[in-house]
């Protein structure tokens, strides 16, 4: 008898799941929330996603390891540049500084290239909530180089010149 209910009681035991440990995340619903970065568009989702969940591991999957972000510095009359060290920092303390962000890409005006390297030019809306308020309401323009090895691989963004004049 004693037999029986220990058999019994590891077997209920072992069926048993714990409601505050939840189970590890399932690969396939997990590619439902993101976009397919394998695409154009899908980089692009992947982008907002980031953005507007504040996910720097998302963000710095878009990034390609050569990544510079270049931009007009108008006080000195020159452009100026960051690696992707410098603007995994500079992303993680907007993300971290902000309430909430909405990212909006407008029509692609320009798109050069091939399978493995595109230039693309595109408008964007970018809402920065710091508080109820102070609200940043940004309206510009980016031209970006991404790069992939092959059309297995996933696009990065190798460039990113802001053409914004904020």
């Amino acid at each position: 008898m004693k037999v029986w209910l220990i058999i019994l009681l590891t077997f209920v035991v072992s069926s048993c799941t714990n409601p505050f440990a939840p189970k590890l995340a399932d690969k396939s619903s997990q590619n439902s929330i993101l976009g397919d970065q394998r695409t154009i568009d899908g980089l692009f989702e992947n982008f907002r996603y980031a953005y507007v969940f504040k996910d720097t591991l998302v963000y710095g999957n878009l990034l390609n390891d050569d990544f510079r972000f270049i931009f007009r510095n108008y006080d000195k009359g020159i452009d100026e540049s960051w690696s992707r060290t410098e603007d995994m920092i500079t992303t993680s303390r907007l993300f971290l500084a902000s309430k909430s962000l909405e990212l909006t890409w407008n029509d692609v005006t320009t798109s050069i290239g091939d399978t493995s390297v595109m230039d693309i030019s595109r408008a964007f809306n970018l809402t920065i909530v710091f508080s109820a308020t102070d609200v940043i309401n940004l309206f510009g323009r980016v031209n970006m180089r991404v790069v992939r090895s092959n059309t297995s691989e996933v696009w990065k963004i190798s460039q990113w010149r802001d053409e914004s004049n904020f």
